[in-house]
């Protein structure tokens, strides 16, 4: 029988974070939520950052919450957060300036500079990573470009999860499926990519030592562990970036699937042996980051439900207050197929009012303007089923292979109507849940780590026989059938 055990899961998404206690009978793993709080973004004269003290703040007191309130004594903790972000220490270890939020400005013509210096194919045979504004590369470069003296006197670099790492236990490492995000690593080599870092300027010696999800990082500082009543438990590295943790988590029994991590945004891919660095992957924008176990994540990221909640947001700021269950009531209630949008178009990348932004899109396309709540909602998330249905062609194209069935993960997963739009527009099963899929992937891996599990493929049954799923299947493919012309056309225009 497997291990009983108490971990910890401390998971930051880019609107929140949670603390989630994993309970492990030895048998079956249950979820206690002990402390929930906002990730609120602040904007300085400089531009948008992460208030990461704060968070840190949070991070502690869920810990004493687990310990103090629940009664728990912690085997481990473990931390994920988004990807791309990063901070930069002094050679005494103290941070030199708030982290960058990935929305900021400040890469914005980034990508024909890095162009300039070395060509994009060049960039992806060496990474392999989807070429995006937000990476850290660019934001790297942007600094570089602007001479920022924080360069100057940088001693190490740190993703968002490894800095929190850092300051709960003092050991400076990057863990590798947070560290492939940056797309300043290869794949292929398994380090940081010295050509490439050297042709944009950025210094290679502030890239520190990479270990694997499932390594030890070290117990809690002694000042920690006496605040917040932990001891000296021991630090995990699980799958850092909350993708890779989300994917460890998918109740899948076959090799041959295709998986979405739902949230702000969509990630949707596969798992594979080795990094596919090609001139389709190329072409298509597909992406190869860490995964669990030595396996690469081959994907494409997809704006995701960040439309939803930057509209619910802008209404929200007019006085009009509505929580997402009743937004996907209205959508559903909507006429189909009236307005389709790209839902990666730029103009909608940036905080604002995204209702407007979706209106004019749709004027300037020659579509009708969708003027209700109801109808704004409903063009958003078939417009992103349908480019679901999109990048599973271009992956299966890619990898060779149909890929059946189709699991969702993560929060999004509760929005039933558009888990049944994907499964119409893919016309594959989908099969959704667990939710909260990142913290218990974070929580097998600790498991692994420790030898209270043994294999992933363990873990993998102990999430079918301890959560519910949800299995949606095709209902109406032919109308979608018939609309996915008008919309491949719309987003090639």
């Amino acid at each position: 029988m497997a291990h009983q055990a108490n971990y910890m899961a401390i998971d930051l998404g880019a609107e929140s974070g949670r603390a989630i206690l994993g309970e492990f009978d030895g048998e079956r793993l249950g979820l206690v939520e002990v402390h929930r709080f906002l990730n609120t973004p602040v904007r300085l004269p400089d531009g948008l950052h992460w208030n990461v003290l704060r968070l840190l703040t949070e991070i502690k007191e869920g810990m004493g919450h687990a310990v103090h309130n629940q009664g728990k004594q912690l085997a481990s903790i473990g931390l994920d957060t988004w990807g791309v972000d990063f901070s930069l220490l002094d050679r005494n270890g103290a941070l030199l300036s708030n982290p960058y939020h990935y929305r900021d400005n400040r890469t914005d013509g980034m990508l024909g500079a890095a162009f300039q210096r070395m060509p994009r194919e060049q960039i992806f045979e060496l990474s392999g990573i989807q070429f995006m504004p937000i990476n850290t590369l660019y934001q790297l470069l942007s600094m570089v470009v602007s001479e920022a003296p924080e360069l100057d006197v940088a001693e190490t670099f740190l993703t968002i999860p490894d800095l929190f790492n850092y300051w709960l236990t003092g050991e400076k490492v990057c863990e590798f499926s947070i560290a492939t995000t940056t797309q300043c690593y290869d794949p292929r080599r398994h380090t940081w990519s010295e050509p490439l870092l050297r042709a944009m300027g950025i210094p290679r010696h502030i890239f520190p030592q990479i270990v694997q999800p499932g390594t030890v990082v070290g117990p809690l500082l002694k000042i920690v562990a006496e605040e917040t009543g932990a001891g000296s438990t021991p630090v995990i590295a699980p799958a850092c970036h909350d993708t890779g943790s989300a994917v460890a988590a998918i109740p899948a029994a076959g090799a041959k699937f295709a998986w979405i991590s739902s949230g702000t945004w969509s990630v949707m891919g596969t798992e594979s042996p080795e990094p596919i660095i090609n001139p389709p992957s190329l072409k298509f924008n597909f992406t190869n980051e860490g995964g669990v176990n030595g396996t690469i994540r081959f994907c494409k990221n997809i704006t995701g439900l960040w439309l939803v909640q930057e509209c619910r947001r802008t209404w929200a700021a007019q006085g009009q207050e509505h929580s997402y269950a009743e937004l996907t009531q209205m959508a559903a209630q909507a006429a189909p197929f009236v307005s389709l949008i790209d839902p990666d178009y730029l103009e909608f990348a940036k905080p604002g009012d995204m209702p407007s932004r979706i209106q004019t899109y749709c004027k300037r396309s020659g579509q009708p303007v969708p003027e209700s709540k109801a109808a704004i909602v409903r063009c958003m998330l078939e417009s992103l089923a349908l480019k679901y249905r999109l990048v599973l062609e271009h992956l299966e194209n890619l990898v060779e292979d149909r890929l059946d069935p189709l699991h969702i993960v993560g929060g999004g997963t509760k929005n039933r109507l558009l888990n049944q739009f994907t499964a119409d527009a893919t016309n594959r099963r989908v099969i959704a849940g667990p939710v909260e899929a990142t913290a218990v992937g974070n929580i097998l891996m600790q498991a692994i780590a420790l030898k209270h599990i043994h294999t992933l493929a363990e873990g993998r049954q102990i999430v079918a026989h301890s959560f519910d799923v949800e299995t949606f299947e095709p209902s109406n493919p032919t109308q979608w059938d018939e609309v996915y012309p008008r919309f491949v056309r719309l987003i090639q225009e």
